[in-house]
């Protein structure tokens, strides 16, 4: 039977992101989205709380998050779920959950990025996976 693993993200970049190469030579990404859910309560108030969102990129995507994103900067994140296990020096695991990106758009003003879109097919190979 076939599943879905598929995450679709509008928000806003909590800091500038964080760089990495692998020992391969490969660029990653890492940086934190912000989204906003509004609601009513029962009350009739309106109220909104904001959620986090770990992301990370690879290879040319990583690179254009290099170049184009910093904080506060809107942007729309697409594709899929991944959670790591980290093992800590007491023997306990961690487990983090993070938005792999495959396609990103950049959304703030026209005139603030030139060539605005990367997907998949332009960033990704076989080596990208944790």
């Amino acid at each position: 039977m076939r599943t879905v693993n598929k995450v679709i993200l509008i928000g806003n970049i909590t800091r500038d992101p964080l760089i990495k190469t692998t020992e391969g030579g490969k660029k990653m990404a890492m940086f934190t989205l912000a989204t906003n859910r509004y609601y009513k309560t029962a009350d009739g108030e309106n109220k909104s709380e904001a959620e986090f969102h770990n992301c990370v990129a690879w290879g040319a995507l990583a690179e254009r998050a290099e170049q184009f994103l910093s904080k506060w900067k809107l942007v729309y994140i697409e594709w899929r779920l991944k959670t790591r296990v980290i093992d800590k020096d007491d023997g306990e695991k961690l487990y983090k959950t993070e938005t792999v990106a495959g396609n990103m758009i950049f959304l703030n003003k026209r005139g603030e990025f030139e060539d605005n879109v990367l997907d998949e097919d332009d960033s990704l190979d076989d080596d990208d996976m944790f």
